[in-house]
């Protein structure tokens, strides 16, 4: 098989290429230069996408004596990724760039790029496993649960899965990548993972947003509608936030409140109690499947759904409905005719907390993931007005 490995200059992605070469495929490395002006040297494990993860892959590729190249899909990446980021901040959500990353560039321009070129399979250091079957190609956990990766490989489609190559997903930890990569002579052994956004390698969101989003000040309100606030620009937080708030107004039994939602039309803020936080049902569109779901999904199915790379999965009900014009409100994606709404199951889970409309929601069947949507509209768990959150 001829595998193009996707080399990000860290060390999943070099063992993985390198087990790609071991299994006897014709193997090729490609770094992605996504940054038209990279930093050149990274800061501990912030960042990536440097000129020095460059330098880090060319190394590996040499050392598997594999051809090895840079692509510049900077300006795809700009587009798709860091101007997605930039709306979805502007529009009051809170958007996931990774997300957008792995849909976009990692499993679309280069995708389609490799097989443009004659290669089989893009191969990526993702912990997560594919399961060939009668209906299709399967996407799913890791081996190892606190390493797994499919949360963020939701968004990859059946086309985009028939080409996928996850060397590492059935590796049970990454203490055993790194000693692997130690044995081979990787000078990536122990370099640190990245867990930044990799275009604000400083870690300052909300300073880096104040440079591309124009400031708007205005209001922070109660739930009552009651002033208790004032904000710089309401791109600057996010559902769930309780620190930075600046409220010129105690709550009245003393307790901190919290970030319930952003009115981007308005440019108020609203905050309450922690326990408001607390979400029953989500929706949203911009959905896809990881192959053939195998069941009718306009019907009642059941399923987990995980909110976060890093969260649990909750047992749900989903189920996908058209979006009526007499029911449309601004929190409907524009020009979506349909949106997944998923309930959360309160007798066997606690509710959701800090769900933000932006965020991607991904749904598992057992370990195997079944689709993505974003969420576009919250309830509450406790919900006594037919008030959206969000």
């Amino acid at each position: 098989m001829k595998v193009l490995a996707a080399m990000s200059g860290g060390v999943d992605s070099a063992v993985a290429a390198a087990r790609a070469v071991e299994a006897g495929h014709d193997v090729v490395g490609v770094h992605l230069a996504l940054s038209r002006m990279p930093g050149t040297i990274r800061t501990g494990s912030r960042g990536c996408c440097t000129i020095e993860d460059a330098m880090d892959a060319r190394r590996a590729a040499n050392l598997l004596g594999i051809p090895f190249y840079v692509w510049d899909l900077s300006e795809r990446f700009a587009e798709d990724v860091v101007d997605d980021f930039i709306a979805e901040y502007a529009a009051g959500r809170t958007p996931n760039p990774c997300m957008r990353c792995n849909e976009k560039i990692k499993f679309a321009a280069l995708l389609d790029k490799a097989i443009a070129l004659g290669f089989d399979a893009v191969a990526t250091g993702h912990y997560a496993t594919l399961s060939d079957t009668a209906t299709g190609r399967e996407l799913h956990r890791a081996s190892a649960w606190a390493k797994d990766q499919s949360y963020v490989l939701g968004v990859l489609t059946a086309h985009q899965l028939a080409h996928c190559y996850f060397p590492l997903g059935d590796t049970p930890s990454k203490a055993l990548v790194r000693a692997e990569a130690e044995d081979r002579g990787l000078q990536v052994a122990q370099k640190p993972d990245s867990h930044d956004i990799c275009f604000i390698p400083d870690g300052d969101t909300r300073g880096w947003l104040s440079d591309h989003i124009e400031r708007r000040p205005g209001e922070i309100l109660d739930e009552d509608g009651e002033v208790v606030g004032r904000h710089d620009g309401a791109h600057g937080y996010t559902v769930g936030q309780r620190r930075g708030l600046q409220l010129g107004r105690p709550a009245a039994d003393g307790q901190p409140r919290y970030v319930l939602s952003i009115r981007p039309v308005s440019n108020q803020v609203v905050v309450g109690p922690k326990e408001h936080l607390a979400i029953g049902t989500i929706a949203g569109g911009r959905y896809s499947w990881a192959g053939e779901p195998g069941f009718e999904v306009s019907e009642p199915f059941d399923c987990d759904v995980q909110i976060r790379a890093h969260a649990d999965p909750v047992p749900a009900r989903a189920r996908l409905e058209p979006i009526l014009d007499a029911e449309r409100t601004e929190q409907h994606r524009v020009g979506a005719s349909h949106e997944i709404v998923v309930d959360i199951d309160l007798e066997r889970a606690e509710p959701l907390l800090g769900v933000a409309p932006g965020q991607t929601a991904v749904l598992y069947t057992g370990t195997r993931v079944l689709g993505q949507f974003t969420i576009d509209r919250a309830l509450a768990a406790q919900q006594t007005t037919a008030e959206v959150l969000g």
